[in-house]
């Protein structure tokens, strides 16, 4: 049923007062407004303002949030909107974020204000999901448009979209399918409503005809802006994902603090050494500790010399670097069991500079504390007294510092402050080890070590080990040990089965984190069927995530069959098909990856602390912070640190520019081009009194509801 109910309405006078407006007449002020950078979000707990906040957050984008659930919350008036600061009138939020165009109830001053304050200040609102009607532009969605699921639709950035805040993308925004029995997307397509000044930037095609409902679009009316949003999705899905800076860069005009890139690192571990095989009929690794002592014969997997031609081949064809994560003492027994000969080391040599390079100790010894394998699972071995018998200091600087001199003797371009050890042994490992072998503090900082990776799915946060700060790293289910389709297989229905269908039962046993295939899946295609998507979307997921984590494979997944191409090709690939050239994957080594963290840490927590503040008035942006903060901010190409005629600012990417800038404490000021988004010249008085009917609640499917974060089954 169509709704007329409108808000109560503010007097005009009224809102003249309370927004800081020239008091008498509806005069423009001539004094230019300050527009602080900061975002207001109302949310209602719904899974797509969560969606936007999270993108926010990645970002660093300092935003305030009110939760219309809570019945605590501040009231949104005038007051709560905008100021007076040095005689300037100041508007507090550079754009706002609502649930829908009108979360309130009927009659609701809250939306009557906020939509008094948008007129005066020229601020965007971003309604994150609403159905289509003519109160938000469009048509109704019936008849002639459509409302229900979108799995597996390809939608389209249009011409405005491309040439509008949506510039960084190719063109297609692919939507998620990938359960045939569970509704993962919904939507309501409709084409503007007559007369109705509206600019799609997304579309689909509807249904049943030969027509093109919006997904994304602006509606401008009554002096306002708004961004229509008629799907509804989560923080994870892909569609999102592509959206998400978008819909950020719509909002702030592309001047806001905080930024966001793509980032995909592949770290290939045990480099020169062989890793042992699965065995299908023991369902255990032979030579490993999850097999008993003596159990099977080992089979080991090595790369040859035409893998590693290949490697540096496959780099040359996607523009991609790898980071080889090296075993010294590898080469060194190939060596002596061949006469001498490792063909696989020479070749290597010979390209060593097409590669990057990282210290991963030299006989990948386990440097937490020494393993008791006589029993499976393993365990710590104690001392007579009952205490852990760590691994020793000298072991460790053994390990880093003999790897390090192989490496430098071999000609390999290294840099001495990173480091990974074997299975990221000498930090926390649970159940058996729950805390960080306390050598291997002392063996880093002693051996000048800065940057140490870590297991993201045990240690995902930065933190300080010694001299070294951590840089978690991604597996990717491509197990380490297995060379071909069907052994990955095996392994993977080992561990993601039941009891009763022949598996182990893991997944079982840790059904809060681990989900179970419901049958065994097919050695023979399951592999490229089943695994190869899995691990695509997942790693391509945090591509999309403002992440800047590596993730990490192993040698034996570049021999033999070569397992480990098709998730990466996927994820490269994939990408390259989605964005445009002006944003490309960022792959760059560890150290600056930790380095990215460390920044970003230090300013989330200045920001959170309100130790950042920052405006926009006309073309110049203030920054305040602390010194020796770097500051971070996404501006438009052409800005200019001091003024007009200062260093340029940041680096481009997606059409902006951003990057990392010391703060002196004092504050740094940046001048916008004048190609910038135009910022309000004078706050102008409303017309009227706005009216604003509120927004029935739009359907959400359950699976959009859910966290949608991955489970351990990927």
């Amino acid at each position: 049923m169509k709704r007329r109910i409108r808000t109560a309405a503010l007097s005009v006078g009224a809102l003249i007062v309370a927004l800081g407006l020239p008091a008498g007449t509806a005069q423009a002020d001539t004094t230019t407004p300050r527009v602080d950078l900061r975002v207001l979000v109302v949310t209602d707990g719904g899974p797509a303002v969560q969606a936007i906040t999270a993108e926010l957050e990645s970002a660093g984008t300092p935003y305030t949030q009110i939760d219309l659930t809570r019945p605590d919350r501040p009231t949104i008036d005038p007051a709560f909107l905008a100021d007076t600061v040095d005689g300037r009138p100041r508007a507090k939020y550079q754009a706002v974020v609502l649930p829908n165009d009108n979360p309130f109830g009927a009659g609701s001053t809250e939306m009557t204000a906020l939509a008094a304050y948008e007129q005066a200040y020229a601020i965007p609102q971003v309604d994150a999901y609403t159905y289509a009607r003519p109160q938000v532009g469009l048509q109704y969605f019936v008849p002639g448009g459509y409302a229900g699921s979108v799995d597996g639709v390809q939608a389209q950035v249009t011409a405005a979209g491309r040439s509008g805040p949506f510039g960084y993308l190719e063109g297609a925004v692919p939507f998620e399918d990938n359960s045939p029995t569970v509704g993962e997307s919904y939507a309501y397509l409709a084409q503007p409503a007559p007369g109705a000044d509206f600019t799609p930037y997304v579309d689909a095609p509807i249904p049943g005809t030969a027509r093109r409902g919006s997904l994304v679009g602006e509606y401008r009316h009554d002096g306002r802006r708004e961004l229509v949003v008629t799907f509804v999705y989560n923080r994870y899905q892909q569609q999102y994902r592509l959206l998400a800076r978008g819909i950020v860069e719509w909002m702030t005009g592309g001047v806001h603090l905080g930024a966001s890139r793509n980032y995909f690192a592949v770290h290939v571990d045990d480099v020169f050494a062989a890793d042992d095989r699965w065995d299908t009929v023991l369902n255990c690794t032979p030579g490993d500790v999850d097999c008993a002592a003596g159990t099977g014969t080992p089979n080991p997997i090595r790369m040859t010399a035409a893998d590693a031609s290949y490697a540096k081949s496959w780099q040359d064809s996607k523009d991609f670097t790898l980071d080889m994560v090296y075993n010294g003492a590898g080469s060194l027994d190939q060596r002596e069991d061949n006469n001498g000969v490792d063909e696989l080391a020479d070749r290597l040599q010979a390209d060593r500079a097409e590669f990057r390079w990282i210290n991963h100790t030299y006989t990948h010894a386990f440097l937490g504390c020494e393993q008791d394998t006589s029993v499976v699972p393993w365990r710590c071995a104690t001392n007579p007294g009952g205490g852990t018998r760590w691994v020793s200091r000298t072991a460790i600087d053994d390990e880093i510092v003999l790897n390090r001199v192989w490496g430098q003797s071999f000609g390999l371009p290294l840099q001495n402050d990173e480091l990974v050890t074997g299975e990221h042994s000498g930090m926390a490992v649970l159940p058996q080890q729950p805390q960080d072998n306390p050598n291997l503090a002392l063996s880093l900082t002693g051996t000048g070590i800065k940057w140490l990776a870590s297991d993201n799915s045990r240690d995902p946060e930065q933190r300080r080990v010694g001299s070294a700060a951590t840089v978690a790293r991604y597996p990717v289910n491509v197990y380490y040990n297995v060379g071909k389709a069907a052994e990955a297989v095996d392994e993977y229905n080992w561990i993601y089965t039941s009891r009763a269908q022949g598996g182990s039962g893991i997944c079982e046993d840790h059904a809060d984190t681990t989900t179970c295939l419901p049958a065994p899946l097919d050695p023979a295609t399951a592999y490229a069927g089943h695994i190869v998507p899995i691990e695509t979307r997942t790693a391509l997921g945090h591509v999309l995530s403002n992440d800047p984590k590596p993730h990490f494979i192993h040698q034996s997944n570049l021999a033999e069959e070569r397992l480990a191409y098709p998730v990466l090709n996927g994820v490269i690939d994939g990408y390259q098909a989605l964005f445009a050239d002006n944003t490309p994957l960022v792959n760059q080594r560890m150290k600056d990856t930790g380095l990215e963290l460390q920044r970003r840490g230090a300013w989330k927590a200045a920001v959170k602390a309100g130790q950042v503040s920052a405006h926009r008035i006309g073309d110049t942006v203030t920054v305040t912070a602390p010194a020796g903060l770097d500051v971070t901010a996404t501006l438009p190409a052409g800005t200019r640190q001091g003024g007009p005629t200062g260093a340029a600012y940041g680096s481009p990417y997606a059409g902006q520019v951003s990057g990392w800038t010391p703060s002196t404490g004092t504050p740094l000021m940046l001048a916008l081009p004048a190609s910038a988004p135009a910022a309000p010249s004078a706050v102008t008085a409303p017309r009227s009194a706005p009216a604003v009917a509120p927004a029935p609640g739009a359907h959400v499917p359950a699976a959009v509801r859910e966290s949608g974060a991955e489970t351990d089954r990927r």
